[in-house]
This record gives structure tokens, C-alpha cells and sequence, in this order.
């Protein structure tokens, strides 16, 4: 998985995201800036989140993924 496959997967998902990536191979951190996080707790944010990517980590394609959730206001944007 590259981290263009991911920002596409997270784009997909919530359109109006802002998404950074870093890392390389099977190991990454996002961040993603989205106002459908208006209101959830960081176990709310990144469990969906973590679920658009469960079959590449049940394939071994995504090792570890790091998840940074924030709303527009938290992140300044």
C-alpha cells in the first residue's frame, strides 16, 4: 500500500478531508482534518477510520497505521 492509496481510501470516505500522510512500505501515520469529527471522542474518530483499511491489514498489505482525527477548529484549518 502506498500513501497515495491511502489519502484516496480516506478522500473517499470524507470528501471534505484534509489528509497528511507519513511513512513508507506497511507503516504509516495520517492526519485528517474533517468536520465529520464535529463531536466524537479520538476512539469514535479513528475506529472508522481504521475500518476502511481492515482488509489490507488482515492481508498484511497495512502493518500499522497511526490515525490523528481532527476537526477543523482543533487543527486550526
Amino acid at each position: 500500500m502506498n500513501p497515495e492509496q491511502i489519502v484516496e481510501r480516506i478522500r473517499a470516505a470524507y470528501p471534505d478531508a484534509i489528509v497528511e500522510t507519513e511513512g513508507a512500505d506497511c507503516n504509516f501515520s495520517v492526519t485528517i482534518v474533517s468536520e465529520a469529527f464535529e463531536g466524537l471522542n479520538p476512539l469514535q474518530r479513528q475506529r472508522p477510520v481504521m475500518a476502511l483499511f481492515k482488509d489490507d491489514i488482515s492481508a498484511g498489505t497495512l502493518h500499522a497505521l497511526s490515525i490523528t482525527a481532527r476537526t477543523p477548529d482543533e487543527a486550526g484549518a
